[in-house]
Protein backbone atom coordinates (compact mmCIF):
# COMPACT_ATOMS: atom_id res chain seq x y z
CA UNK A 1 0.00 0.00 0.00
CA UNK A 2 1.32 3.63 -0.67
CA UNK A 3 1.31 6.46 1.58
CA UNK A 4 -1.03 9.21 1.12
CA UNK A 5 1.80 11.64 1.14
CA UNK A 6 5.77 11.39 -0.01
CA UNK A 7 8.26 14.07 -0.05
CA UNK A 8 11.08 14.10 -1.44
CA UNK A 9 14.16 15.89 -0.42
CA UNK A 10 17.66 16.34 -0.63
CA UNK A 11 20.31 17.69 1.77
CA UNK A 12 23.58 19.20 -0.15
CA UNK A 13 26.74 17.96 1.43
CA UNK A 14 30.49 19.18 0.38
CA UNK A 15 30.43 15.44 -1.90
CA UNK A 16 27.06 14.89 -3.77
CA UNK A 17 23.56 15.86 -2.81
CA UNK A 18 21.99 12.74 -0.43
CA UNK A 19 18.23 12.45 -1.32
CA UNK A 20 15.64 10.94 1.25
CA UNK A 21 12.17 10.73 1.87
CA UNK A 22 9.26 10.99 4.24
CA UNK A 23 6.23 9.07 3.55
CA UNK A 24 3.07 10.02 5.62
CA UNK A 25 -0.44 9.69 6.11
CA UNK A 26 -1.56 12.94 7.62
CA UNK A 27 -1.50 16.11 5.28
CA UNK A 28 -1.07 18.18 8.55
CA UNK A 29 1.67 16.30 9.30
CA UNK A 30 3.15 16.51 6.10
CA UNK A 31 2.80 20.69 6.03
CA UNK A 32 4.43 19.96 9.63
CA UNK A 33 7.36 18.46 7.71
CA UNK A 34 7.33 20.61 5.31
CA UNK A 35 7.79 23.45 7.45
CA UNK A 36 10.86 21.64 8.69
CA UNK A 37 12.64 21.16 5.71
CA UNK A 38 12.14 25.29 5.01
CA UNK A 39 13.30 26.41 8.17
CA UNK A 40 16.57 24.46 7.62
CA UNK A 41 16.89 24.94 3.81
CA UNK A 42 16.54 21.72 2.39
CA UNK A 43 15.86 21.10 -0.96
CA UNK A 44 12.53 20.21 -1.74
CA UNK A 45 12.16 17.58 -4.79
CA UNK A 46 8.90 16.82 -5.22
CA UNK A 47 5.73 16.18 -3.03
CA UNK A 48 3.46 13.11 -3.90
CA UNK A 49 0.13 12.13 -3.21
CA UNK A 50 -0.67 8.40 -3.75
CA UNK A 51 2.66 8.18 -5.83
CA UNK A 52 1.66 10.48 -8.21
CA UNK A 53 3.34 14.16 -8.22
CA UNK A 54 0.65 16.36 -6.98
CA UNK A 55 -0.20 19.00 -9.49
CA UNK A 56 1.52 22.49 -9.01
CA UNK A 57 -0.79 24.37 -7.73
CA UNK A 58 -1.24 22.23 -4.59
CA UNK A 59 2.29 21.75 -4.29
CA UNK A 60 2.59 25.58 -4.42
CA UNK A 61 -0.24 25.73 -1.73
CA UNK A 62 1.14 22.81 0.66
CA UNK A 63 4.77 25.27 0.32
CA UNK A 64 2.63 28.40 1.16
CA UNK A 65 0.90 27.00 3.78
CA UNK A 66 4.18 25.51 5.52
CA UNK A 67 6.12 28.75 5.46
CA UNK A 68 2.98 30.54 6.68
CA UNK A 69 3.26 28.12 9.46
CA UNK A 70 6.67 29.00 10.02
CA UNK A 71 5.60 32.77 9.94
CA UNK A 72 3.46 32.33 12.71
CA UNK A 73 6.07 30.29 14.78
CA UNK A 74 8.45 33.22 14.33
CA UNK A 75 5.79 36.54 15.00
CA UNK A 76 4.54 34.52 17.82
CA UNK A 77 8.25 34.10 19.76
CA UNK A 78 9.25 37.60 18.95
CA UNK A 79 5.73 39.51 19.94
CA UNK A 80 4.64 37.42 22.92
CA UNK A 81 1.67 36.22 21.39
CA UNK A 82 -0.49 33.27 21.59
CA UNK A 83 -0.99 31.51 18.50
CA UNK A 84 -5.05 32.75 18.68
CA UNK A 85 -4.21 36.03 18.71
CA UNK A 86 -1.31 35.76 15.57
CA UNK A 87 -4.03 34.42 13.77
CA UNK A 88 -6.57 36.92 14.56
CA UNK A 89 -3.80 39.92 14.12
CA UNK A 90 -1.68 38.44 11.42
CA UNK A 91 -3.50 35.63 9.70
CA UNK A 92 -0.80 32.96 10.04
CA UNK A 93 -1.62 29.76 11.43
CA UNK A 94 1.45 29.19 13.70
Amino acid sequence: MLPQYTVEYAANFKRRPETYHYNGDDPVACEGFIEELLERGYHIKAIRHEGLDVPRADFDKMIKTAAGMMAGKAICASLGLSTEEDHHRFGFTG
